[in-house]
């Protein structure tokens, strides 16, 4: 028998060297994640707008503080009407690139779904956006410090 059929290195190293090569590809061909903007302070006071009335009525829209997570800043602006949460929004969010937001797409609206359920920023992570739920949480919680509730 011919000795190259027998031990084939040929054949490994024709195979390792094509490995190696498409690990390298496949490596250079990740984009790092871009760095987040610089969240400014804004000398507005963070409660937009109040209602005349006695303590606890009316409707007030608070905004609660920048938090920086990982992927970027988040920033949660809540209504109170007679002393319940009636409406969240996320004023700002990671949304960088496409996949924070595939990811923000999907978990923004669970957050809210279950804060206003909860009344309160005691809600679940959502699964995929760790750091997401943690900046809203807490940006929930200062909007609420700050509300009074």
């Amino acid at each position: 028998m011919h000795a190259l059929k027998k031990n084939r290195p040929l054949r490994r190293i024709v195979l390792a060297s094509a490995a190696t090569v498409s690990g390298m590809v496949l490596l250079l061909s990740l984009k790092p994640h871009t760095s987040p903007t610089v969240a400014t302070a804004s000398t507005k006071s963070p409660v937009s707008s109040s209602s005349s009335g006695a303590p606890g009525t009316g409707t007030r829209t608070v905004t609660g503080d920048t938090v920086q997570t990982r992927w970027g800043p988040v920033r949660v602006r809540v209504t109170i009407k007679s002393g319940r949460l009636t409406d969240l929004t996320a004023v700002s969010y990671p949304q960088d690139n496409p996949r924070d937001q595939e990811i923000n797409g999907y978990a923004l609206p669970q957050l809210r779904r279950e804060a206003l359920a909860a009344q309160s920023a005691q809600i679940d992570t959502v699964s995929g956006a760790t750091y997401t739920s943690d900046g809203y949480r807490r940006s929930l919680q200062s909007a609420l410090d700050s509300a009074g509730l």
